[in-house]
């Protein structure tokens, strides 16, 4: 095989690989498909409405090591990447950073103070909001489901499906909702493991 073979060969294994998000001045992996924003979180569900999708809020820190699995695990998977992308607005909040947030309950205040108003401990934490920006509550009252820490590709995907489909406004819990698709999966043969 010649130089030129090898090298052409190189660059189309390199071309297939997933892209991998890059690292921003605050530490935290970037995604080219996360929106940045004002950061005005009303605004934000707003905007989400008018794309026909839901604002979620990933909230990071620098040197997590759940954040970069997920980056580079989860959001590299391209069955996991484009239905969130279809589907959401993803605004990223840095558990420590001095960005300015208004809150949905119209308080003004940094990234860290108001992770630490929502007490949101963990990271990542993903923050689901609702189609409409709730009147004088904070976020962490307005969310309708949260997802503390990092899961495996199904449990995280399905929060996101459990989301879209308002499971929270119905009778199955997110709980059986995914272990529902899982047995459905697995009877399919599309699922070995989770």
């Amino acid at each position: 095989m010649t130089k030129v073979a090898i090298s052409a060969l190189l660059f189309l294994l390199v071309a297939a690989l997933p892209a991998r998000a890059e690292i921003g001045d605050d530490g935290l992996h970037k995604e080219a498909w996360f929106t940045i924003t004002f950061r005005d979180i009303a605004d934000d569900i707003a905007q989400a409405r008018a794309q026909g999708k839901r604002l979620v809020l990933f909230i990071e820190q620098r040197g997590c090591i759940y954040c970069r699995q997920m980056h580079e695990k989860l959001l590299t998977d391209p069955e996991v990447r484009d239905y969130i992308e279809a589907n959401y607005m993803v605004v990223q909040y840095n558990m420590f950073g001095d960005e300015e947030v208004t809150d949905t309950d119209g308080q003004t205040l940094t990234e860290k103070t108001a992770v630490r108003k929502w007490g949101y401990l963990f990271t990542p934490t993903i923050v689901f909001l609702p189609e409409n920006a709730p009147e004088g509550l904070p976020v962490d009252k307005a969310a309708v489901a949260v997802m503390p820490g990092a899961f495996g590709k199904w449990t995280f995907l399905d929060m996101f499906k459990w989301v879209r489909e308002k499971g929270y406004e119905k009778d199955e819990p997110f709980q059986k909702y995914h272990a529902r698709h899982i047995d459905e999966a697995r009877a399919a043969g599309r699922l070995d493991a989770e």
